[in-house]
């Protein structure tokens, strides 16, 4: 049985706004190119791997400032390069500049607040676990989930970013629940879906652009709506599509380029 359910923050249940693509659009036309939205959004989604990868190895937060440009020069390119704009480092870090330039807020997706609302209700006992060293307190605050969630934990509070097992098992102890009886939904299948497994928890992947079909060994999502039916057959549905020894790895981007 399901007592609690952890959630990641950025790209779970909040977004942008300005919409990320549109900052992108933007930046690119200052420059003279044209990239379509569906093609950043791809490109997102491969660079935001790269991101928590390197995160995992080395936090941003522990970096210079030469080294966080350097960073995220590459990660542009890598945005780039796969929304199909194949650019020079200096001409990302260019883009990267002029993206970071323009005022940004988060905002909760569409399903967030029903989903938090809802699920609360039914008596799961709610968290959130992210990387992001902010006041996350006062964030979920500002952004009316606070009501719902009994707990918000960072990388700074515990000390390790995810996946480190480690901040997962802080969240259980918030909530003196069992691995067993806890889900993690988060976008991410490393620092989400490998953290949340290797703490013994059950991970659920939520892939709302529908990027990540090469994933077999963990169960996907959508939306957050889609968490009811997982839940109410639970925890059989929590089961992988593909055992472990069958599937490809969290990061299958990785075996390409070796």
């Amino acid at each position: 049985m399901i007592k609690a359910i952890f959630f990641d923050f950025y790209n779970t249940l909040v977004r942008f706004w300005p919409p990320l693509d549109q900052i992108q659009q933007a930046s690119c036309r200052e420059l003279g190119f044209t990239v379509a939205p569906e093609a950043i959004n791809f490109g997102y989604s491969v660079a935001d791997v790269y991101f928590n990868r390197e995160n995992e190895i080395k936090p941003l937060a522990q970096r210079t400032e030469a080294e966080r440009l350097a960073f995220f020069s590459r990660y542009e390119q890598i945005l780039l390069e796969n929304a199909g704009l194949p650019v020079s480092l200096d001409l990302a870090r260019q883009i990267w500049q002029l993206a970071i330039s323009v005022p940004k807020d988060f905002i909760p997706f569409a399903d967030t607040l029903p989903a938090l609302e809802r699920l609360s209700a039914q008596g799961y006992r709610l968290g959130v676990i992210s990387n992001l060293r902010r006041d996350m307190n006062q964030l979920c605050h500002s952004l009316g989930m606070a009501p719902h969630l009994e707990f918000c934990l960072t990388s700074a509070d515990v000390g390790v970013e995810k996946p480190d097992p480690a901040i997962f098992i802080a969240a259980l102890e918030r909530v003196s629940a069992r691995p067993g009886e806890t889900i993690h939904v988060g976008d991410q299948p490393r620092s989400d879906a490998l953290g949340a497994r290797a703490a013994g928890i059950h991970p659920v992947l939520l892939d709302r652009g529908g990027w990540q079909t090469d994933i077999k060994d963990c169960v996907r999502i959508a939306n957050l709506t889609e968490l009811d039916a997982l839940l109410a057959d639970a925890p059989d549905s929590l089961r992988p599509v593909a055992e472990q020894t069958d599937a490809p790895s969290y990061y299958p981007w990785e075996q390409a380029a070796e």
